[in-house]
């Protein structure tokens, strides 16, 4: 037994900030105090704090530790571990006095969530299948082999309202019933969709780094319900960990028989391999995810037929994203009626978001649907930095829309989103304040969806590019009140006749910024202005001379040598010669540098 267990972040977050070497530091100074069969070292997944990584905590006193460097360890271990005093520097407390100091699960983040596909992320070791059956792993899967047939499992995914996390939201026992037909006389297959790839998304990693057997669980369950001995995982090469823990999981469940043949001695099947995808965006979608895992080349294909009726290799096949199938098991285990009472009457139980951009705790959270934006924000998010005013919040990646200040106080569910011009998508939320240019962005993501279509059908390979192009013309200050018009009319036409439900997304951030900041784009347009000063050949720096102290550090920093001036003088810029890239205002002390 050991007397305390220190867990240490091992997400993908976490160990680009030094976890690892955090974890060799404390296997090191535990031995040279003779800790090592006292205390106990785990490494987990992802706490959701990014924002405070790398993260420590230790139990049972459940001091929490954040931006905790290498350095660090030996003061924690030898005051902590050795002499019962935490290092009050390092502990977690938003920057509570000691004595008000309150449990990390009441502090502003952590108190609005609701943890069900996060429940398990950041308390247990994800190389370890026992911890994971030590908090009721397989257990689902149990009751569903043994006390369940396959229709009372889909009626009951039915009954609890889940719906698809991965974009749309579609209903999730219904894509099921779909595909059960002919149970035992036709191959069918069950696929997870782990290859996230909108811009700022890092959910299904974070699931699949901190708790892979919930999703082996799920699937197994999956194929049950519908009549499947196969699953397979798509997953992106560009995630490393994730990979490696599912690869564990894999292996552990196979050898304990929880993947295989005659599972728990009922005679049901099922295995899963994995897939790696190369990062290609439009393998999100789910046909042309199917035909990557075939070892074609991933495109879309036209739909009806349906995976449900004709999926991978021409099988009934049912695809889940990965968030989805870690709801499962704990819907089974607790009942319908406990995970449709959280959430709105159209949007059952919780979502997780990638908090992103200008927000102050950037991480991971999962909040009960009909919780407002405001709350994710302010509450959770801890607001924006340095004071600026919220400007809009994007979510849905590519697919989605600007959500702006107007509507702050937005109840995030399925359709009220889609309601004002964005969409839930997979769970990236990108916060932007008054320094974003709203053309900017939506022309940010333009480009991704340019460079990343796929190229099958002409509406997104070249009206996307003509729009980008628009786009282009306009933050260069070259547009015409024409060009929006045209602008508009092509998003329109995309959005009708493109093959796949990627490219008939791809204009929706162009037309929810449209809709809400068009007097930005007539701005560009009509005075040749960027309001936010980020389009580079619609402003201009100049100094202060007011301000100007003369200590040269713009002029020295220039990468363009296109600052003058004596020493203890006003400094000038030379516009021919600036390249606009702000290295002047980053390093005025102050203030003297004008954007405009």
């Amino acid at each position: 037994m050991y007397r305390s267990h220190v867990l240490v972040c091992g997400g993908t977050g976490c160990t680009s900030s030094g976890s690892q070497e955090i974890l060799q530091n404390l296997e090191q100074e535990l031995k040279k105090n003779g800790l090592e069969d006292e205390i106990a070292i785990v490494k987990t997944g992802c706490h959701g704090l990014c924002a405070k990584g790398p993260i420590m905590v230790v139990y049972p006193d459940a001091v929490f530790y954040s931006e905790v460097k290498p350095e660090d360890v030996a003061e924690i271990v030898s005051e902590h571990l050795l002499k019962g005093r935490p290092v009050e520097r390092l502990i977690y407390d938003e920057n509570e006095p000691e004595e008000s100091r309150v449990s990390l699960n009441d502090t502003n983040f952590y108190k609005k969530q609701t943890r069900i596909a996060l429940r398990n992320c950041g308390v247990i070791n994800p190389e370890n299948i026992d911890e994971y059956i030590a908090t009721r792993g397989y257990e689902a899967l149990g009751k569903v082999l043994t006390e369940m047939t396959p229709d009372e499992v889909i009626q009951l995914i039915l009954d609890s309202g889940l719906r698809g996390r991965g974009g749309a939201g579609f209903p999730t026992g219904l894509k099921w019933r779909f595909a059960s037909g002919n149970r035992g006389n036709v191959q069918k297959y069950v696929c997870c969709n782990a290859d996230e790839g909108d811009p700022g998304a890092f959910m299904d990693r974070s699931v699949l780094e901190g708790d892979p057997h919930v999703v082996l669980e799920a699937m197994a369950i999956a194929g049950y319900a519908i009549g499947s001995n196969q699953g397979y995982i798509y997953v992106r090469a560009e995630y490393p960990i994730a990979i490696e823990r599912l690869r564990i999981a894999i292996g552990q469940a196979r050898e304990y028989g929880l993947l295989g043949k005659d599972i728990f001695g009922t005679g049901f099947d099922f295995d899963i391999d994995l897939r790696l995808g190369a990062g290609a965006f439009v393998c999100g979608e789910e046909t042309a995810l199917m035909t990557s895992i075939e070892g074609n080349r991933g495109e879309p294909r036209p739909r009806p037929p349906f995976p449900a009726v004709k999926g991978l290799f021409g099988k009934p096949t049912i695809l889940n994203n990965v968030e989805t199938w870690a709801n499962i098991p704990q819907i089974i285990l607790n009942g319908p009626e406990w995970f449709s009472s959280v959430g709105t009457e159209k949007s059952k139980g919780t979502k997780v978001f990638a908090l992103g951009g200008k927000i102050n705790n950037t991480g991971l959270v999962e909040i009960p649907m009909g919780t407002t934006l405001r709350t994710v924000i302010e509450d959770i998010g801890g607001g924006i930095p340095g004071g600026k005013k919220f400007k809009a919040a994007q979510t849905g990646g590519p697919s989605g829309g600007c959500i702006p200040a107007e509507h702050f106080d937005i109840e995030i569910d399925y359709d009220n989103l889609l309601a004002i011009g964005s969409m839930m998508g997979s769970g990236g939320l990108i916060v932007m304040d008054e320094d974003n240019c709203m053309v900017d962005i939506a022309k940010f993501f333009l480009q991704f969806t340019v460079d990343e279509s796929c190229g099958k059908c002409t509406p997104c390979r070249v009206g996307t590019k003509r729009m980008l192009e628009i786009l282009d013309k306009i933050t260069e200050g070259k547009g015409t009140m024409e060009d929006l018009t045209t602008l508009e009319d092509l998003a329109y036409y995309i959005k009708e006749s493109a093959l796949c439900g990627l490219g008939q997304t791809a204009p929706n951030p162009v037309l929810s910024t449209l809709r809400y900041f068009r007097d930005e784009y007539e701005a560009h347009i009509k005075e040749k202005k960027c309001p936010a000063g980020v389009c580079k050949s619609l402003i201009n720096f100049y100094i202060d001379p007011d301000k100007c102290k003369g200590c040269t550090l713009c002029a020295r920093n220039c990468p363009a040598n296109a600052i003058k001036g004596e020493v203890r003088n006003p400094h000038v810029i030379d516009i021919e010669k600036c390249v606009k890239c702000g290295t002047c205002m980053d390093n005025c002390k102050f203030g003297a540098i004008i954007k405009k």
